[in-house]
């Protein structure tokens, strides 16, 4: 998985007032958990925009003065409710050695028939959360629909892998294609075709004849 370094300084003061100064200075206080104790450091806004303003996973490097780092990934971000300004951050730090669960993307590939006979493809889940080693975590998860026929679902149990395990029931529908107006007829002749190929058999072009005769 991709990793983004977070540059910043240990926060020497975590009270209220010194909270709202680092605020105001243009500053997140965040905190990094998981490790022996808490670890309390700042950095700037700006510095978190490729790790929270995108929708693939990364996970994090933290760089602090002194030339202390951890491997992290974010766990909870706290945004203003009308600036949107980010408030706080969690960080959950990572080892080599134990799993760490994580929102992985999903990445839809390949063409449905359904969709192009009309169907509209319904994504359940853009995001599914995994739980491996660090060094397993996916970049993203692909979800190929090109099996998938109006009225079809793709199942989290299809996208199942040696290197992760899914945080999910296996019924959870990852995405669908659902029946329209425009595709009913779609439907309608894929039944038909299923009966015929059970067993009905065809008229054939004699018997075709008589019958116009």
């Amino acid at each position: 998985m991709k990793s983004i370094t977070i540059n910043g300084s240990k926060r020497e003061s975590v009270g209220k007032k010194a909270t709202k100064a680092i605020r105001n200075a243009g500053q997140v206080p965040c905190v990094l958990y998981g490790g022996d104790k808490p670890v309390h450091f700042l950095a700037p806004e700006l510095a978190f925009s490729k790790l929270v303003y995108t929708p693939d996973a990364h996970t994090v490097v933290i760089a602090l003065e002194g030339g202390e780092t951890f491997n992290a990934v974010m766990q909870d971000i706290q945004f203003h409710p009308v600036t949107d300004k980010i408030l706080h951050i969690d960080f959950y730090q990572l080892f080599d050695d134990k799993e760490i669960s994580m929102d992985i993307p999903v990445h839809i590939i390949g063409t449905s028939r359904g969709v192009l006979n009309g169907g509209v493809l319904r994504k359940n889940k853009r995001t599914l959360r995994v739980k491996a080693l660090p060094a397993n975590l996916p970049d993203f998860i692909e979800a190929d629909i090109t099996p998938l026929k109006i009225g079809s679902k793709l199942y989290i149990t299809t996208l199942e892998n040696e290197a992760y395990k899914f945080l999910h029931p296996d019924n959870t529908v990852v995405c669908q294609v659902r029946r329209s107006r425009a595709s009913v007829a779609d439907f309608e002749a894929d039944e038909e075709e299923e009966e015929i190929v059970e067993g009905e058999e065809t008229p054939t072009t004699e018997a075709t004849t008589e019958a116009q005769e």
